[in-house]
């Protein structure tokens, strides 16, 4: 599938990336891998090449050569520790037990420090390198409609890479560009996922609305429970495109089937906070909109069992239960708060 971001074949569909996951990062009988302390510089030895048998490269060893090249550039000093790098986040995500041997382009780097020449001679020069995004205060999305939105700045590569999320009816895969959604890295429990299969268990509803989808996680795992309708919603137009690919992604498993686009990632962007509810996409027993919840339940079939209220803040806990009062008014069914 072509990617929006860099124009490749990097968005592959769920079975295939599935089918990739076995032994992805584990390193062969060849490979061998130094462990580094992450708040020390590394030591001053020669960078280590990747394993000539199998390709992998252990990440502290990658991370040292990243180190060594920002120093080279002035973006860090020799005396700093090499975690002042940034975060690796690996492609695709998943729980896993032991640090990761990386295939090639298999890492996204996020720092505050990288500058736009250096992450092109880092893409160039560091073979698992995927992508690297410049970091800012905050998190990538909107918290309002009404509230300026935050992104990072992809600098060279492509930021686009997938997390596998369990379910108890099985895996579900989730792409998002990185610079412009939160991180929501897997681990071995997903209180989200946990939270929406007991409501689901508990209320057997036919029609769901994931009313902050995000990049659709929620409501994806929703459908492959067997809910017969879902109803995505996000304002921040990388959330609903993201979520309206990821349905596409996941198709087989759901077995949705054709997924049919009326929004591309151009159009969403050109205007980056929906308020009326646009439809994005469509599929048999999915619908996508980009839009204000507040909005959403003028184009909402009259009959809603269950909503996720997943907002981006919950912290205001007199403001959700506003919006929650208001939603229950105008929609009714169940809600919950992830």
């Amino acid at each position: 599938m072509s990617c929006p971001v860099c124009g490749h074949d990097c968005v592959a569909d769920a079975s295939t990336v599935l089918a990739g996951l076995p032994g992805r990062f584990d390193p062969c009988p060849d490979c061998t891998g130094l462990i580094y302390d992450k708040w020390s510089p590394p030591p001053d030895i020669d960078t280590a090449e990747p394993c000539p048998t199998c390709g992998r490269r252990f990440i502290d060893e990658v991370f040292a050569h990243i180190y060594r090249v920002m120093v080279d550039e002035g973006d860090l000093a020799a005396a700093e520790p090499l975690a002042s790098v940034g975060t690796p986040l690996v492609h695709p995500g998943f729980a896993m037990r032991n640090p990761p041997y990386l295939p090639p382009r298999s890492l996204l780097l996020f720092s505050r420090h990288v500058s736009e020449r250096t992450a092109r001679r880092l893409v160039a020069g560091v073979p698992e390198i995927r992508g690297v995004v410049r970091t800012v205060d905050g998190t990538p999305g909107i918290r309002d409609t009404d509230s300026e939105p935050v992104e990072y700045t992809l600098l060279a590569g492509c930021d686009v890479r997938a997390d596998i999320f369990q379910t108890r009816a099985g895996p579900i895969v989730v792409y998002k560009q990185q610079s412009t959604l939160h991180i929501e890295f897997p681990r071995g429990r997903n209180e989200k996922i946990l939270s929406l299969e007991r409501q689901i268990s508990r209320r057997r509803p036919r029609a769901f609305v994931d009313a902050c989808s995000g990049a659709g996680t929620l409501g994806l795992a929703a459908a492959l429970a067997g809910v017969e309708c879902v109803i995505y919603n996000d304002a921040w137009y990388a959330a609903a495109y993201w979520t309206a690919r990821n349905l596409e992604v996941n198709r087989g498993s759901l077995g949705s089937g054709e997924v049919t686009f009326y929004r591309s990632y151009g159009d969403l962007r050109r205007s980056p906070v929906g308020r009326e509810p646009i439809l994005v996409a469509r599929a048999d027993g999915a619908r996508v909109y980009q839009g204000d919840l507040r909005s959403l339940p003028t184009v909402l079939p009259s009959e809603i069992d269950l909503t996720a209220l997943d907002l981006f803040e919950k912290m205001d806990a007199g403001r959700v239960a506003r919006i929650a009062r208001a939603w229950r008014t105008r929609v009714g069914g169940g809600i919950f708060i992830p």
